[in-house]
């Protein structure tokens, strides 16, 4: 499979996140709720190691790696914190297009970091999807 056919299936496992956290939260604190999620995501996400490397790989990572892999989790944590939050306190529908300006954020921060371009494509690209966002947030 190539990068856009992984990145539909990110697409429908996101939706489907938003849609089950939504009803997972109902009656409990959003932390909670993501300690929960985030205890199967490691479970998960390790039992797949095997599969497709080895667990011995992960003692020669280079510090580096470690630093931003780690940099990256925390990024994640405080994301999936926000993000539960956000559903406990608003709906879906109106939650999940405002989380997806993470988009724009990107195409910014990797001009910024990662000197990739930001080409009249990029832009009016990005610029969709903040109006959509908008769009969706406010109905």
């Amino acid at each position: 499979m190539n990068w856009l056919t992984w990145s539909l299936l990110s697409a429908v496992f996101a939706a489907l996140t938003a849609i089950l956290a939504k009803i997972g939260i109902a009656g409990i604190d959003s932390n909670l709720a993501t300690a929960v999620r985030t205890t199967v995501v490691v479970l998960f996400a390790w039992a797949l190691v095997p599969l497709t490397s080895s667990y011995g790989a992960a003692f020669s990572l280079s510090r580096r790696t470690l630093l931003f892999l780690a940099l990256s989790g925390l990024a994640t944590g405080l994301s999936w914190l926000c993000y539960f939050r956000a559903l406990q306190l608003g709906d879906a529908s109106k939650v999940a297009p405002i989380d997806k300006l993470s988009v724009v954020f990107v195409l910014l921060l990797a001009a910024a970091f990662l000197h990739e371009s930001l080409t009249l494509k990029t832009l009016l690209g990005g610029g969709l999807i903040t109006a959509g966002a908008i769009v969706l947030a406010l109905k």
